[in-house]
């Protein structure tokens, strides 16, 4: 392990400590020993990936997560990505670069995580995954390893105060390592979404903690009784959002 990956990882840790995170972690022995695999989880918070790559057991082999570009540009964030070996992801322009670069790792033996969303979902139920994910461990030869986190909304996500919850559990569960069977490229992400989806299952029905109160609720989704927008809500939040961004670009 890298002495940059060394320092990020015990940043990370110091920060989970401070906010008196619970950690719970479930089935690290699927992550293949060596060799290279895509690590696949669901999107709900900005923290995920942390949880993903820096989960114990400890010592464990690195992770190199692709990330949004612009989270490289924020001080110390960008800091941290950059020396935990994070890969920067143009969304809003070409994501070749990234991807090649990812590919690369995946030839070279390494763990490449993503989430085959894309974003974060504002409803907390899983999205529809792009392709990105079940094509980029096929062109490398590597298998894919679900993960679902669940939790991590409570620290830190998409359109809440940056007001994280203190003593809030975290779980992190990962599956087998599988090499999807679909005939087509929609069929093997549907597979992929699939098993993320069981996984989060699992957690949510073993989650220790509930709402405090009817302000809590915000982040349980609707289906499991929460405040949550619903899936449908939550579409159309980000489909604005995506017009908002364009129309940005294009004045710009």
């Amino acid at each position: 392990m890298g002495a940059l990956y060394r320092t990020g990882s015990v940043l990370f840790r110091a920060g989970f400590r401070l906010l008196r995170v619970d950690l719970r972690v479930a089935g690290h022995e699927h992550i293949p020993r060596t060799g290279p695999a895509v690590i696949a989880s669901n999107h709900i918070g900005y923290l995920d990936f942390a949880f993903v790559v820096l989960a114990p057991p400890t010592p464990r082999r690195e992770v190199r997560f692709m990330a949004r570009s612009e989270f490289f540009h924020i001080p110390v964030a960008g800091t941290l990505l950059r020396g935990l070996g994070q890969i920067p992801v143009d969304v809003h322009g070409s994501p070749t670069e990234a991807a090649a670069e990812a590919r690369a790792a995946l030839e070279r033996g390494e763990l490449v995580g993503v989430h085959p969303e894309g974003t974060i979902s504002p409803s907390f139920v899983p999205r529809r995954a792009k392709s990105g994910a079940v094509r980029l461990a096929e062109s490398a030869g590597a298998p894919i390893v679900p993960c679902a986190v669940w939790g991590t909304q409570r620290l830190l996500t998409k359109g809440r105060p940056a007001r994280p919850t203190l003593g809030a559990t975290v779980m992190v569960r990962y599956g087998e390592a599988f090499v999807p069977q679909g005939r087509t490229g929609m069929a093997k992400s549907r597979e992929l979404m699939t098993r993320i989806e069981a996984l989060l299952a699992e957690s949510q029905a073993a989650y220790p903690q509930r709402p405090a109160g009817p302000s809590d609720r915000w982040w349980l989704p609707a289906h499991l009784g929460g405040d949550a927008p619903t899936v449908e809500e939550a579409e159309a939040r980000l489909r604005a959002q995506d017009e908002e961004r364009r129309a940005r670009r294009l004045a710009s």
